[in-house]
């Protein structure tokens, strides 16, 4: 797939699209349309001391989910998965380039870093004063490119990628073109046959792009090691039918002594259909004690 679409340096325009201002559609740096949601923190309920019964604060966090491959911010699983991370803070979800009401098309994890990071700067003009990124399958990998700066290059931008304070890889590959599962054969029918991309595009609602990358980007793996001192963590089943736990263990291993933490979910299976709430919590409760000692929170 070719990533040398131009590109410009300029800040991701938005285009508000509800009269709430909640949700937008914003404006890549190669000028893709990305639409976005945000969704404020919940308010705490208040046990009989009258303290909050979650860390954190209103207003100083926001997580942003990035999906896997065919997902989309109005699928009932990215919702879920917003709903249950609003109650550690505001929430900002979007669609992929080639997913549901965003343009363009889908190049499976390459110049979606483009997206993701239009999507962390909009979050940050909401005043947030510290964004955190949690990723999923296709997602996953996301944003660990995105996090490492896809090796300190420009990630396909002309512009350096947004910081981010925190990083949350779920279900992520560590490498490209893995067909080692039954499941991914089908993925790879869906991206590289005329068949498959038809198939996706009106049984899917996924517009991919066709052709090789040229040039191949920087894999997962190859992009961890750049994401040190952001605190990262890997989380990944032990049921995923998709990426068997080499990948986590190698991702792990890129990190480096100290610079990732891996967890590996007894019984879970793969991405945001399988995330279940105490799974979600788990995960808030990190990403509130990672950012909890950063000034500003």
């Amino acid at each position: 797939m070719d990533s040398h679409a131009e590109t410009k340096d300029k800040r991701p325009r938005v285009f508000p699209i509800t009269s709430g201002g909640r949700r937008v559609v914003l404006l890549t740096s190669d000028g893709v349309s990305i639409e976005a949601e945000q969704l404020p923190m919940r308010v705490p309920e208040q046990d009989v001391s009258g303290r909050p019964d979650r860390p954190g604060r209103p207003g100083r966090l926001a997580i942003v989910v990035a999906h896997g491959f065919t997902g989309a911010l109005d699928r009932p699983a990215v919702r879920r998965v917003a709903a249950g991370f609003s109650a550690y803070g505001g929430v900002v979800t979007f669609s992929f380039r080639g997913h549901g009401g965003s343009g363009g098309r889908s190049t499976v994890g390459d110049l979606e870093v483009l997206d993701l990071d239009a999507v962390v700067r909009w979050a940050r003009s909401l005043g947030y004063r510290r964004v955190a990124t949690v990723g999923f399958s296709m997602g996953g990998s996301v944003v660990l490119r995105h996090a490492g700066g896809a090796g300190r290059g420009s990630g396909g931008s002309a512009q350096a990628p947004a910081e981010v304070d925190a990083v949350v890889s779920v279900s992520s590959p560590a490498r490209w073109y893995y067909r080692g599962t039954a499941p991914m054969r089908r993925v790879h029918w869906a991206i590289t046959r005329p068949a498959g991309r038809l198939v996706s595009r009106f049984g899917l609602k996924t517009r991919i792009q066709a052709g090789e990358w040229d040039p191949v980007p920087l894999s997962p793996v190859e992009s961890v090691p750049y994401i040190a001192p952001t605190p990262l963590l890997i989380v990944h089943g032990d049921r995923d039918g998709y990426f068997p736990l080499d990948h986590p263990y190698s991702l792990a291993a890129a990190a480096g002594e100290g610079g990732a933490e891996l967890w590996i979910e007894r019984g879970f299976g793969h991405a945001e259909n399988a995330a279940e709430p105490a799974l979600l919590a788990r995960l808030g409760d990190w990403l509130t004690e990672r950012t909890a000692g950063i000034p500003g929170i």
